[in-house]
This record gives C-alpha cells, sequence and structure tokens, in this order.
C-alpha cells in the first residue's frame, strides 16, 4: 500500500529538552494511522511537528512526494493537510457555520458551490451541526465542539486529516458518538492520523498503530497483529486495562452494564 505521508529521522524539542530523537512514521493512503504511548512520550509533539507547528530540527516529512519539513502550516494546509488539534480551539464567538466556513477559507473563489457540497456533507456527517448552524460555538457542549472541530478540518476537502485527542473530556456516550462518526469518515477512504490516550477508542478506529516511548516508535504494524500482552508491556498499562486493550482490538466485547437491583417493596 502506498504511504500517503512519511517522516525519517525526526527530532524536535523544545529550548534545550529534545522530545523526538529521530522518529520514523508511516502513513498508509486511505487508512487510519494511530499513535499511541503514555503521557509525555511525545504523541501531541509528533502530531504537531508533522502539522508545521513546531519546527523540526533535522529529519524529512513528506507528503505524496513532496518535501514540507521546512513548510509553514499554512502551506501544508494549501497542500492538503488539516489539523485537528487538542482542546479544539474553536472560535467561541461564531456561529456553528462561521466557524466551518474560515475552515473553508483554502478553498479558491471559483469553488464556491464546493463550499455548498462540503458544507452539506459535514451537516450529513454531524447532522446535530446542521441543527445549530446558527449557535454560537462557544455555547456547545464538549462533544458537540469536538464535531465542529473535525468537520472544520474536513471541509477543506482534505488528503490528510491529522486528530489529536478527539476524546478527551468527553463523556462515555459522546465517546461513542463521535468514534461513529469517524468510522463513517474512515469508511469514505480519508486518510487520518490520530493521536489518541483512550487506547479503546483509539485501536477501535486504527487500522495501523505506532507506539511511541519516550520519543521514539518502539512498535509500527496492524492493529490485527498486535498482542494485547505486547501492547500492555509497551504502554505500562496494568490487568484492569487490559480489557480495553483486548475490547478496542476487537477480541472481546465492551461488558454491558448490570441491570440495576430492585428494591424490596415497603410492607404497608
Amino acid at each position: 500500500m502506498t504511504d500517503l505521508l512519511t517522516a525519517r529521522g525526526l527530532v524536535a524539542g523544545f529550548g534545550a529538552q529534545t522530545v523526538l530523537h529521530g522518529v520514523d512514521l508511516d502513513v498508509p493512503a486511505g487508512q487510519v494511522t494511530g499513535i499511541f504511548g503514555l503521557n509525555g512520550a511525545g504523541k501531541s509533539v509528533l502530531l504537531k511537528v508533522v502539522a508545521g507547528v513546531v519546527p523540526t530540527r533535522s529529519g524529512s516529512i513528506t507528503l505524496d512526494g513532496t518535501e514540507i519539513a521546512r513548510l509553514s502550516a499554512e502551506r501544508r494546509v494549501a497542500l492538503g493537510m488539516a489539523h485537528v488539534p487538542q482542546g479544539r480551539q474553536m472560535f467561541r464567538s461564531l456561529t456553528v457555520e462561521q466557524n466551518l466556513r474560515v475552515g473553508a477559507h483554502v478553498l479558491r473563489r471559483r469553488e464556491r458551490t464546493a463550499y455548498a457540497d462540503e458544507l452539506e456533507r459535514v451537516f450529513a456527517l454531524f447532522p446535530l451541526l446542521a441543527e445549530r448552524r446558527r449557535q454560537m460555538a462557544g455555547t456547545l457542549s464538549g462533544g458537540q465542539q469536538a464535531m465542529l472541530a473535525v468537520g472544520r478540518a474536513l471541509i477543506s476537502r482534505p488528503r490528510i486529516v491529522l486528530i489529536d485527542e478527539p476524546s478527551a473530556g468527553l463523556a462515555p456516550a459522546v465517546v461513542e458518538e463521535l468514534l461513529e462518526s469517524l468510522l463513517r469518515i474512515r469508511e469514505q477512504g480519508l486518510t487520518m492520523l490520530l493521536v489518541e490516550q483512550n487506547i479503546r477508542f483509539g485501536l477501535r478506529l486504527a487500522d495501523t498503530a505506532c507506539l511511541l516511548q519516550r520519543g521514539r516508535i518502539v512498535y509500527s504494524g496492524s492493529t490485527a497483529d498486535l498482542d494485547s500482552d505486547q501492547l500492555a508491556s509497551y504502554l505500562g498499562v496494568g490487568r484492569l486495562l487490559r480489557r480495553d486493550l483486548d475490547v478496542g482490538l476487537g477480541r472481546q466485547s465492551a461488558p454491558k452494564k448490570a441491570p440495576a437491583a430492585r428494591r424490596p417493596r415497603a410492607r404497608s
């Protein structure tokens, strides 16, 4: 399978601190590549380096054969890259539709009809956004803002979307709803590079897993080939969290909630 995005020997950090130590990354076209690791492993930094938000000290990044490591974030967007940052970063004083219009700024004037088509496509993926198109983004719930952030990235018709911690801070039911939307997007063949701390969420979405430890990739391969014991060892999780790994890998069903116990009727 052809790789849409590749990185070789990425070194990056802040000041005297080096966070990434020669990272190699391959993102196959039409698939979801997940980056997993403990807190502080460098996951979000790696995504920001690919997006052009954090500069590269050394190494190369290519998007469909074009070297982009020295290009600005804006130039990368023009080449077909979209970024959903951690925390969503909405324009709180703008409406839902105005936020989406901001995401479509890379579409040329002659593509105004394309904007209308893309707007309808986003609304079809996230019907709730259509219902709230004139509502201020700052008044949306966390889950609604997560959907708006993804929709804002999709409306520019990107070739690859970088998504940083989409499930962070969301209630379980909202996480499930967001996952279903992202799975539908994956079925459409859009390439995604995902950073996710919620391992069950991330493994259910990703086709390929990259495990990051202290700024180095220690495993890269199909999620179908992952061994949960090996994965638990890499991620340093205990026995209680191994069930999440098995559920994420599709080898165990999510536990159903036990029915609430009936209270005995008081005798008259």
